[in-house]
């Protein structure tokens, strides 16, 4: 373990310049690239918000503004998409990397290093905006927006720590990419983010004690929504959660890094 991170630090200059890289493929021969960037989940968010706004929008208490359904709605996007980027990125990434992983020398776990920086990169860059969307709506916030990126930080640590195992056997067993992209689909439906944690019946709230998810989009729904700080309680078994997949996924990939380059 303490190899993987003195391997992390002696190539941090490696890891800086392929982030910054990622960012400067992303963007090229793109003229509007930051605009496109927060585009499609700020539409998506739109869409719902558009669609189901007269439904919902009446059932958000503690929310008087005539646009709290499209507030509620880019603070679960916020929390989602991070998650989803970083899994799903993580989930194969070392497939397509395999080139850069046969062809040269360097610690593997910099790949998902590099995957975690320019996805919190990404998302803090849409949480900028989304907070400029909200000032326009008349929707501002106060000191509990600093809880934004400790909560960032257990978002992606638990996609990371879900994303490495799981990248590490989608190697050996490719149908697993496949199977997490469905789950994935249910998963967005089975959290509270395009409904409110008020329309679900009594007697089925307790099952959203098993989604690890849960917790975490209800604490950036009172941050951004409420103006309140989390419930730190709440978010101590994601926290537990997320250091116990990290930790499994790094001991998972120590112990298949020799046979992953074999398989690739």
């Amino acid at each position: 373990m303490l190899g993987l991170l003195r391997g992390i630090w002696s190539y941090r200059q490696f890891i800086i310049d392929s982030i910054r890289n990622d960012f400067a493929n992303r963007f090229a021969r793109s003229r509007f690239g930051f605009i496109w960037m927060v585009a499609q989940p700020l539409a998506m968010v739109l869409v719902y918000a558009l669609i189901l706004s007269e439904i919902l929008a009446a059932r958000l208490p503690g929310i008087e503004n005539q646009y709290a359904y499209a507030i509620y709605l880019s603070a679960g996007f916020l929390a989602w998409t991070l998650f989803f980027e970083l899994l799903t990125r993580t989930l194969t990434l070392f497939i397509d990397n395999a080139n850069l992983i046969k062809k040269m020398r360097f610690p593997r776990i910099a790949l998902p290093i590099i995957v975690m920086g320019t996805g919190m990169i990404n998302n803090a860059i849409l949480l900028v905006a989304i907070l400029g969307v909200f000032a326009v709506l008349g929707h501002t916030g106060g000191s509990e927006l600093l809880w934004i990126l400790p909560m960032m930080l257990l978002t992606a640590s638990l996609a990371l720590g879900f994303g490495l195992i799981l990248g590490v056997l989608n190697v050996f067993i490719r149908d697993v990419g496949q199977f997490v992209t469905i789950v994935l689909q249910f998963w967005f439906w089975l959290t509270p983010i395009v409904y409110p944690l008020v329309i679900v019946p009594d007697e089925y709230r307790y099952l959203l004690e098993y989604n690890p998810l849960f917790p975490i989009v209800n604490a950036y729904q009172n941050i951004l929504v409420y103006g309140q700080s989390p419930d730190v309680v709440s978010l101590l078994p994601a926290v537990l959660l997320a250091l116990c997949l990290l930790v499994a996924g790094l001991l998972l990939f120590r112990k298949a890094s020799p046979e992953m380059t074999d398989a690739l």
